[in-house]
């Protein structure tokens, strides 16, 4: 449903949505919240103690009195603050910040849980507004709100029925100034709501396009130009300005509007006080009492509309959260298995189709992966070879068919289950801005340094680590960006190698390096894929000529299978790829050799 017309949520439900978003704090946060509203009760209790106050005074001949009520009202007021610091000890005493910190958790967990091809359908950034942004103005900022309107509301009203036991007319009064707040509120309401969330929406576009900006700034100063994505950045910058100037101007007229309906009905009470007066009937020094009661509450009452502008910032925030966390995770079928004895892979008539997309990805996919065996699959871009190994991994589940392991449906696997059984080498390496020794030790948290050294020989990348000014402990920089493609692709292998799976994923990890390069990785690869059940993914068949299968894939089906002898003598699609490369192959060799002959015109 569109943001201009999405339902306004009530603040029963808001109530309870902060509440679970609390989790184990839930009942500090009430009671907090419950002390505030005590406080605010005690605050209009303690200001209308002034009426009497100032009749002992003006009376001048009870001074017992007006010590009584200024020492009731001191009273008051100071069970106000014990009662508001109490309440407010949810913050001090770090229980919010806790309280935040468990929701990040969660919302990491929910990511961790989630369906990957859900993930890949927002942008990285747009998970950066609303683990920190939304948290934050969920939680943050909560109490301090609420007691800003609990006092705006609570505290005129107790003091307003205190009134009754001096004059009813004046409480009356003070009392019809409410109801002219509540229709205020429900026409401003909605456009509180529209603004904040297109407000949001604009932070996480502009979050979404910075993280993105900063990532390519490398390729954008090596192109000596600013790019299209700093005119998406920009204009990111633009949209966003655009909402907020927009919020500020539309809302100028109907906030001057509410403040001077309030303010015209708290002056509207004076007027009739003073005639009141002048007419005999309403002492003045009650009169001169109320004056100090709605100087004190005639701006808390004015802007209390505008104090519910910033609960519609939580409200937003708590609606992307909820959104967030009720994305169901990849159900495990009952019966649950337990880990398979036997480690091939089988498709089993799979048919898949991205949510997004028109048509399948994948149809009536069919083949069996022996255990240790490697496993190629081949085709043009687009024909469903990712696909395959991402319903493996179980990033998604197929519409159609089964995928199984040791003939075991993956779906009856925990999801720690199937991880530990995968391992996985793409093409593009993502390291963290953490040491080498962390990178490569993420695959198995427990293992020893010697482990770790041992997975990195084997993985042909000791000699580079070895050099480096930290070895070991040298931080790689964001997404590696410290280390050269080659010795990113070693580490990763040698995360591999550490986790030491039975069943191993690779992604054409050899297709963007140089010669040097795709040696010593050809050499990684050689270690982590013995004795191991390997599906790869192969652009150069050059690669792949020795594989135990070839699955050749066109429009998301196998149309040809077998091994590289088998294809070529087959004289069909795998046939024509291979001769196409070869002539390329050879169109490059020749090329480079008239290039470098001193005959060459």
């Amino acid at each position: 449903m569109p943001a201009s017309v999405k339902k306004i949520t009530p603040w029963r439900e808001t109530w309870r949505q902060l509440l679970r978003s609390t989790g184990r704090h839930g009942r500090a946060f009430r009671a907090s919240v419950i002390g505030l509203a005590a406080a605010a009760v005690l605050q209009g209790l303690a200001l209308a103690c002034v009426v009497p106050l100032f009749v002992a005074v003006a009376t001048a001949r009870d001074g017992d009195a007006a010590l009584a009520w200024l020492v009731a009202m001191s009273a008051l007021m100071a069970l106000a603050t014990v009662c508001r610091w109490l309440a407010q000890g949810f913050d001090y005493r770090g229980r919010m910040a806790e309280a935040t910190h468990d929701l990040r958790t969660r919302l990491g967990e929910q990511l961790r849980r989630m369906p990957l091809e859900k993930l890949q359908d927002r942008r990285a950034g747009e998970f950066n507004a609303m683990l920190l942004g939304s948290v934050d103005e969920n939680l943050a900022y909560t109490l301090t709100i609420l007691n800003l309107i609990l006092t705006a509301l609570l505290a005129p009203l107790a003091c307003a029925l205190a009134l009754f036991a001096f004059d009813w007319r004046l409480a009356l009064a003070l009392l019809l100034v409410f109801p002219a707040i509540v229709p205020l509120y429900r026409w401003r309401r909605p456009a509180y709501g529209r603004g904040m969330r297109a407000l949001a929406q604009a932070h996480q576009r502009t979050s979404a396009d910075i993280l993105e900006y900063v990532q390519g700034l490398p390729v954008l100063r090596a192109a000596c130009q600013t790019g299209e994505k700093a005119e998406r950045l920009r204009a990111g910058f633009a949209h966003l300005e655009h909402i907020q100037t927009l919020g500020h101007r539309k809302g100028a007229r109907p906030n001057l509007v509410v403040t001077s309906v309030v303010e015209l009905g708290l002056l509207l009470m004076l007027a009739a006080g003073v005639a009141w007066a002048v007419a005999g009937t309403l002492d003045p020094a009650i009169l001169a009492a109320v004056f100090v009661i709605v100087v004190r509450f005639a701006e808390p009452l004015a802007t209390f509309v505008m104090y519910t502008a910033i609960l519609e910032l939580i409200e937003t925030a708590l609606e992307n959260i909820e959104t967030l966390l009720a994305v169901p995770a990849l159900p495990v079928a009952e019966p649950a298995a337990g880990r398979p004895a036997a480690h091939d892979v089988e498709f089993d008539d799979v048919r898949f189709r991205y949510a997004q997309a028109d048509a399948p990805s994948i149809k009536e996919f069919s083949a069996t992966l022996p255990a240790r065996s490697l496993t190629a699959l081949v085709g043009p871009s687009g024909s469903g070879k990712t696909t395959v190994t991402r319903l493996l991994m179980r990033h998604a589940d197929p519409q159609r068919g089964r995928v199984l392991i040791g003939g075991i449906d993956i779906r009856r696997l925990r999801p720690d289950q199937l991880s530990a059984m995968i391992s996985a080498v793409f093409q593009d390496v993502y390291l963290f801005d953490d040491s080498i020794l962390a990178n490569i030790r993420m695959a198995r948290p427990g293992a020893t340094d010697e482990e770790v050294e041992a997975a990195a020989r084997a993985a042909h990348c000791h000699e580079f680590i070895a050099r480096l000014p930290d070895g070991y402990r040298t931080r790689v920089g964001d997404i590696g960006g410290r280390l050269s493609g080659g010795e990113c692709q070693r580490i990763s292998i040698a995360r591999a190698l550490l986790k030491d799976a039975p069943i191993v994923v690779l992604d054409e990890p050899t297709a963007a390096l140089d010669s040097e390069s795709e040696v010593a990785v050809q050499q990684a690869i050689d270690a982590l894929v013995r004795d191991r059940t390997v599906i790869v993914i192969a652009h150069r068949l050059s690669t792949v000529v020795g594989a135990d299968q070839i699955l050749v894939l066109d429009d998301g089906r196998i149309v040809e299978r077998g091994t590289h002898a088998e294809l070529i003598a087959a004289d069909g699609r795998y046939r024509a790829m291979w001769e196409a490369q070869q002539r390329t192959k050879s169109w490059h060799v020749e090329r480079h050799g008239h290039a470098g002959s001193p005959t060459a015109p």
